[in-house]
Protein backbone atom coordinates (compact mmCIF):
# COMPACT_ATOMS: atom_id res chain seq x y z
CA UNK A 1 0.00 0.00 0.00
CA UNK A 2 1.35 3.66 -0.94
CA UNK A 3 2.74 5.56 1.79
CA UNK A 4 2.36 9.30 0.13
CA UNK A 5 -1.19 10.51 -1.10
CA UNK A 6 -0.95 11.94 -4.85
CA UNK A 7 -0.60 15.55 -3.31
CA UNK A 8 2.08 14.25 -0.83
CA UNK A 9 4.18 12.69 -3.82
CA UNK A 10 4.48 15.29 -5.99
CA UNK A 11 5.82 17.49 -2.82
CA UNK A 12 8.61 14.63 -1.94
CA UNK A 13 9.04 14.97 -5.98
CA UNK A 14 9.32 18.23 -7.02
CA UNK A 15 12.31 19.01 -5.12
CA UNK A 16 14.87 16.49 -5.58
CA UNK A 17 16.63 14.34 -8.01
CA UNK A 18 14.78 11.52 -9.79
CA UNK A 19 16.33 8.60 -11.70
CA UNK A 20 15.17 5.50 -14.26
CA UNK A 21 17.40 2.22 -12.61
CA UNK A 22 18.20 0.69 -15.25
CA UNK A 23 16.70 -3.61 -15.69
CA UNK A 24 19.55 -6.42 -14.97
CA UNK A 25 19.31 -9.32 -17.41
CA UNK A 26 21.17 -12.06 -17.13
CA UNK A 27 23.58 -13.16 -20.24
CA UNK A 28 20.66 -14.98 -21.87
CA UNK A 29 18.27 -12.31 -21.64
CA UNK A 30 16.01 -12.88 -19.04
CA UNK A 31 15.45 -11.06 -16.00
CA UNK A 32 18.03 -11.27 -13.22
CA UNK A 33 16.27 -10.81 -9.92
CA UNK A 34 19.20 -10.81 -7.53
CA UNK A 35 21.40 -8.34 -9.78
CA UNK A 36 18.20 -5.96 -10.15
CA UNK A 37 17.80 -6.31 -6.18
CA UNK A 38 21.15 -5.39 -5.28
CA UNK A 39 20.95 -2.69 -8.02
CA UNK A 40 17.72 -0.66 -6.26
CA UNK A 41 19.56 -1.14 -3.17
CA UNK A 42 22.43 0.73 -3.91
CA UNK A 43 20.71 3.44 -5.86
CA UNK A 44 18.36 4.06 -3.01
CA UNK A 45 21.06 4.68 -0.53
CA UNK A 46 21.83 7.73 -1.87
CA UNK A 47 19.70 10.83 -1.25
CA UNK A 48 17.53 10.48 -4.79
CA UNK A 49 13.73 11.39 -3.94
CA UNK A 50 12.20 8.65 -5.93
CA UNK A 51 13.20 5.60 -8.40
CA UNK A 52 11.03 5.05 -11.31
CA UNK A 53 11.30 1.12 -12.33
CA UNK A 54 10.35 -0.30 -15.96
CA UNK A 55 11.02 3.21 -17.27
CA UNK A 56 13.10 3.84 -20.42
CA UNK A 57 16.29 3.06 -18.94
CA UNK A 58 15.06 0.62 -17.35
CA UNK A 59 14.07 -0.88 -21.11
CA UNK A 60 10.30 -1.08 -20.06
CA UNK A 61 9.72 -0.96 -23.76
CA UNK A 62 11.22 -4.17 -24.01
CA UNK A 63 9.43 -6.00 -20.64
CA UNK A 64 6.03 -7.79 -21.04
CA UNK A 65 3.31 -6.25 -18.79
CA UNK A 66 4.52 -9.84 -16.55
CA UNK A 67 7.82 -8.81 -16.13
CA UNK A 68 6.86 -5.02 -15.54
CA UNK A 69 4.57 -6.21 -12.72
CA UNK A 70 7.82 -8.28 -11.33
CA UNK A 71 10.32 -5.83 -11.94
CA UNK A 72 8.06 -3.06 -10.15
CA UNK A 73 7.73 -5.33 -7.47
CA UNK A 74 11.56 -5.93 -6.79
CA UNK A 75 11.83 -2.04 -6.81
CA UNK A 76 9.36 -1.23 -4.15
CA UNK A 77 10.58 -4.24 -1.67
CA UNK A 78 14.63 -3.61 -2.07
CA UNK A 79 14.36 0.49 -1.80
CA UNK A 80 14.50 2.46 1.43
CA UNK A 81 10.91 3.33 2.32
CA UNK A 82 12.23 7.19 2.53
CA UNK A 83 12.71 6.28 -1.63
CA UNK A 84 9.15 6.20 -3.47
CA UNK A 85 9.00 3.92 -6.16
CA UNK A 86 6.68 4.53 -9.57
CA UNK A 87 6.00 2.07 -12.02
CA UNK A 88 5.61 2.67 -15.56
CA UNK A 89 2.16 2.29 -17.99
CA UNK A 90 2.93 1.95 -21.56
CA UNK A 91 1.54 0.05 -24.87
CA UNK A 92 -2.43 0.33 -25.92
CA UNK A 93 -5.13 2.08 -23.06
CA UNK A 94 -5.89 -1.79 -21.67
CA UNK A 95 -2.13 -2.61 -21.49
CA UNK A 96 -1.32 0.85 -19.58
CA UNK A 97 -4.26 0.42 -17.53
CA UNK A 98 -3.19 -3.10 -16.64
CA UNK A 99 0.41 -1.98 -16.02
CA UNK A 100 -0.55 0.55 -13.50
CA UNK A 101 -2.91 -1.42 -11.83
CA UNK A 102 -0.11 -4.27 -11.36
CA UNK A 103 2.19 -1.35 -9.64
CA UNK A 104 -0.20 0.03 -7.08
CA UNK A 105 -0.80 -3.37 -6.16
CA UNK A 106 3.06 -4.56 -5.55
CA UNK A 107 2.86 -1.05 -3.39
CA UNK A 108 4.39 1.24 -6.04
CA UNK A 109 3.49 5.32 -5.02
CA UNK A 110 2.71 6.29 -8.73
CA UNK A 111 2.99 5.98 -12.27
CA UNK A 112 4.76 7.48 -15.37
CA UNK A 113 2.42 7.19 -18.35
CA UNK A 114 4.50 6.70 -20.96
CA UNK A 115 3.44 7.22 -24.70
CA UNK A 116 0.68 4.98 -26.29
CA UNK A 117 2.09 1.96 -29.08
CA UNK A 118 2.98 3.15 -32.76
CA UNK A 119 -0.35 4.85 -33.55
CA UNK A 120 -1.02 8.89 -34.04
CA UNK A 121 -3.74 10.56 -31.74
CA UNK A 122 -4.85 13.68 -31.35
CA UNK A 123 -5.64 15.18 -28.10
CA UNK A 124 -9.09 13.56 -27.38
CA UNK A 125 -7.47 10.55 -27.85
CA UNK A 126 -4.79 11.68 -25.77
CA UNK A 127 -7.40 12.97 -23.21
CA UNK A 128 -9.48 9.50 -22.74
CA UNK A 129 -5.88 7.35 -22.95
CA UNK A 130 -4.39 9.11 -20.00
CA UNK A 131 -7.61 9.74 -18.05
CA UNK A 132 -8.69 5.69 -18.50
CA UNK A 133 -5.31 5.06 -16.83
CA UNK A 134 -5.93 7.60 -14.15
CA UNK A 135 -9.18 6.61 -13.41
CA UNK A 136 -7.81 2.86 -13.04
CA UNK A 137 -5.29 3.86 -9.71
CA UNK A 138 -5.80 5.94 -7.06
CA UNK A 139 -2.17 6.88 -6.99
CA UNK A 140 -0.04 9.63 -8.69
CA UNK A 141 0.51 9.76 -12.38
CA UNK A 142 2.82 11.44 -13.83
CA UNK A 143 2.38 11.85 -17.83
CA UNK A 144 4.96 11.81 -20.41
CA UNK A 145 5.05 14.21 -23.14
CA UNK A 146 6.88 12.86 -26.03
CA UNK A 147 7.01 10.85 -29.35
CA UNK A 148 3.46 10.89 -30.21
CA UNK A 149 1.89 12.15 -26.98
CA UNK A 150 2.91 15.88 -27.50
CA UNK A 151 -0.29 16.78 -24.63
CA UNK A 152 -1.67 20.51 -25.69
CA UNK A 153 -1.45 22.36 -22.14
CA UNK A 154 -5.58 22.68 -22.57
CA UNK A 155 -5.45 18.78 -22.89
CA UNK A 156 -3.41 18.32 -19.23
CA UNK A 157 -5.71 20.77 -17.75
CA UNK A 158 -8.97 18.84 -18.84
CA UNK A 159 -6.93 15.79 -17.03
CA UNK A 160 -5.81 17.84 -14.27
CA UNK A 161 -9.83 18.95 -13.69
CA UNK A 162 -10.88 15.36 -14.08
CA UNK A 163 -8.14 13.59 -12.28
CA UNK A 164 -6.94 15.02 -8.55
CA UNK A 165 -4.38 11.80 -8.81
CA UNK A 166 -2.78 13.49 -12.11
CA UNK A 167 0.00 15.45 -10.16
CA UNK A 168 2.92 15.63 -12.91
CA UNK A 169 4.02 16.54 -16.05
CA UNK A 170 7.59 15.62 -17.81
CA UNK A 171 8.57 17.02 -20.63
CA UNK A 172 11.03 14.90 -23.73
CA UNK A 173 10.75 16.91 -26.26
CA UNK A 174 11.78 20.61 -25.42
CA UNK A 175 9.65 22.87 -27.39
CA UNK A 176 10.48 26.51 -25.15
CA UNK A 177 6.61 27.40 -26.50
CA UNK A 178 4.53 24.31 -25.64
CA UNK A 179 6.39 24.05 -22.22
CA UNK A 180 5.63 27.88 -21.20
CA UNK A 181 1.79 27.05 -22.16
CA UNK A 182 1.18 24.10 -20.13
CA UNK A 183 3.22 25.62 -17.41
CA UNK A 184 1.56 29.05 -17.75
CA UNK A 185 -2.06 27.50 -17.87
CA UNK A 186 -1.63 24.59 -15.21
CA UNK A 187 0.45 26.33 -12.73
CA UNK A 188 1.12 24.81 -9.17
CA UNK A 189 -1.70 22.64 -9.66
CA UNK A 190 1.19 19.98 -11.70
CA UNK A 191 4.76 19.69 -10.81
CA UNK A 192 7.06 19.31 -13.77
CA UNK A 193 9.86 17.62 -14.80
CA UNK A 194 12.63 17.25 -17.23
CA UNK A 195 13.13 13.90 -19.78
CA UNK A 196 15.21 15.13 -22.41
CA UNK A 197 17.78 12.75 -23.15
CA UNK A 198 20.76 13.52 -20.61
CA UNK A 199 18.50 15.62 -18.86
CA UNK A 200 21.56 17.76 -17.21
CA UNK A 201 22.23 19.20 -20.76
CA UNK A 202 19.06 21.12 -19.98
CA UNK A 203 18.35 21.45 -16.54
CA UNK A 204 19.61 24.65 -15.51
CA UNK A 205 17.92 26.41 -18.70
CA UNK A 206 14.37 24.77 -17.62
CA UNK A 207 14.81 25.46 -14.33
CA UNK A 208 13.83 29.15 -15.27
CA UNK A 209 10.34 27.76 -16.41
CA UNK A 210 9.22 25.85 -13.44
CA UNK A 211 10.92 22.82 -14.46
CA UNK A 212 12.66 22.26 -10.49
CA UNK A 213 13.61 18.39 -11.26
CA UNK A 214 14.45 16.11 -13.77
CA UNK A 215 15.33 12.17 -14.23
CA UNK A 216 19.21 11.54 -14.15
CA UNK A 217 20.19 7.92 -15.86
CA UNK A 218 23.50 9.14 -15.09
CA UNK A 219 22.51 8.76 -11.43
CA UNK A 220 22.57 4.97 -12.32
CA UNK A 221 26.71 4.89 -12.43
CA UNK A 222 27.57 7.93 -11.52
CA UNK A 223 25.28 8.60 -7.97
CA UNK A 224 27.25 11.21 -6.48
CA UNK A 225 28.47 12.85 -9.53
CA UNK A 226 24.36 13.30 -10.43
CA UNK A 227 23.52 14.20 -7.07
CA UNK A 228 26.18 16.92 -6.87
CA UNK A 229 24.63 18.13 -10.64
CA UNK A 230 21.43 18.66 -9.27
CA UNK A 231 22.64 20.65 -6.21
CA UNK A 232 24.22 23.07 -8.43
CA UNK A 233 21.38 23.16 -10.66
CA UNK A 234 19.16 24.63 -8.18
CA UNK A 235 21.69 26.74 -6.13
CA UNK A 236 21.70 28.47 -9.57
CA UNK A 237 25.75 27.49 -9.88
CA UNK A 238 26.30 28.06 -13.05
CA UNK A 239 30.25 28.19 -12.84
CA UNK A 240 29.89 24.75 -11.53
CA UNK A 241 27.34 23.22 -14.12
CA UNK A 242 29.66 24.66 -16.78
CA UNK A 243 32.58 23.09 -15.79
CA UNK A 244 30.86 19.44 -15.25
CA UNK A 245 28.87 19.82 -18.75
CA UNK A 246 32.71 20.36 -20.14
CA UNK A 247 34.59 17.61 -18.34
CA UNK A 248 32.09 14.62 -18.45
CA UNK A 249 28.71 15.33 -19.79
CA UNK A 250 29.27 16.51 -23.04
CA UNK A 251 32.28 13.97 -23.71
CA UNK A 252 29.70 12.08 -22.54
CA UNK A 253 26.83 12.78 -25.06
CA UNK A 254 29.65 12.78 -27.99
CA UNK A 255 30.16 8.61 -27.34
CA UNK A 256 26.16 8.26 -26.44
CA UNK A 257 25.72 9.96 -29.89
CA UNK A 258 27.70 7.28 -32.04
CA UNK A 259 24.89 4.47 -32.58
CA UNK A 260 21.23 4.53 -32.00
CA UNK A 261 19.78 3.13 -28.87
CA UNK A 262 23.14 4.22 -27.03
CA UNK A 263 20.89 6.15 -24.58
CA UNK A 264 20.36 2.89 -22.41
CA UNK A 265 22.99 0.82 -23.75
CA UNK A 266 25.52 3.76 -22.39
CA UNK A 267 24.69 3.16 -18.91
CA UNK A 268 24.57 -0.41 -18.88
CA UNK A 269 28.29 0.26 -19.75
CA UNK A 270 28.72 2.42 -17.44
CA UNK A 271 27.62 0.41 -14.60
CA UNK A 272 29.83 -2.39 -16.06
CA UNK A 273 32.91 0.11 -15.69
CA UNK A 274 32.01 0.78 -12.20
CA UNK A 275 31.71 -2.83 -10.85
CA UNK A 276 28.07 -2.54 -10.78
CA UNK A 277 27.11 -4.53 -14.37
CA UNK A 278 23.16 -5.05 -14.51
CA UNK A 279 24.00 -7.63 -18.03
CA UNK A 280 23.49 -6.88 -21.49
CA UNK A 281 20.49 -4.43 -23.09
CA UNK A 282 17.96 -6.67 -24.92
CA UNK A 283 17.09 -6.39 -28.83
CA UNK A 284 16.68 -4.32 -30.65
CA UNK A 285 18.88 -2.42 -28.81
CA UNK A 286 22.99 -3.49 -28.75
CA UNK A 287 25.41 -2.90 -26.13
CA UNK A 288 28.43 -0.40 -26.93
CA UNK A 289 30.86 -1.30 -29.67
CA UNK A 290 34.13 -2.46 -27.74
CA UNK A 291 35.97 1.13 -28.88
CA UNK A 292 33.07 2.65 -27.61
CA UNK A 293 33.07 1.05 -24.41
CA UNK A 294 37.05 1.53 -23.75
CA UNK A 295 36.57 5.37 -24.76
CA UNK A 296 33.73 5.22 -22.02
CA UNK A 297 36.01 3.64 -19.56
CA UNK A 298 38.85 6.06 -20.46
CA UNK A 299 36.44 9.03 -19.39
CA UNK A 300 34.48 7.60 -16.45
CA UNK A 301 38.53 7.09 -15.26
CA UNK A 302 40.08 10.70 -16.00
CA UNK A 303 36.74 12.47 -15.01
CA UNK A 304 36.36 10.70 -11.58
CA UNK A 305 32.56 10.72 -11.72
CA UNK A 306 32.25 7.84 -10.24
CA UNK A 307 33.27 7.50 -6.49
CA UNK A 308 33.61 4.68 -3.95
CA UNK A 309 31.55 5.26 -0.57
CA UNK A 310 32.13 2.40 1.87
CA UNK A 311 29.98 2.09 4.97
CA UNK A 312 30.94 2.10 8.75
CA UNK A 313 30.47 -1.72 8.76
CA UNK A 314 33.37 -1.55 5.65
CA UNK A 315 31.10 -2.51 2.87
CA UNK A 316 31.95 -1.08 -0.26
CA UNK A 317 29.01 0.51 -2.17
Amino acid sequence: MAQFSPHELAIHLKDGLLSFPATAFGQDGELDEAAYRNHIEWQSSFGVAGLFAAGGTGEGFSLTPEENAKVTDWAVHSTRPEVPVLGSASGSTKQAVRCAQAAEEAGAEGILLLPPYLTECDQDGLLEHASAVCSSVDIGVIVYNRANAIYSAETIARLAERHRNLIGFKDAVGNIEQLARVTALNGDRLFYLGGLPTAETYALPLLQMGVSTYSSALFNFAPEFALEFYADVRNLDHSSVQEKLRSFVLPYLDIRDRGKGYGVSIIKAGLEIVGRGCGPVRPPLHDLRPHDFSDLERLVQTSNVARVRTTQEGETR
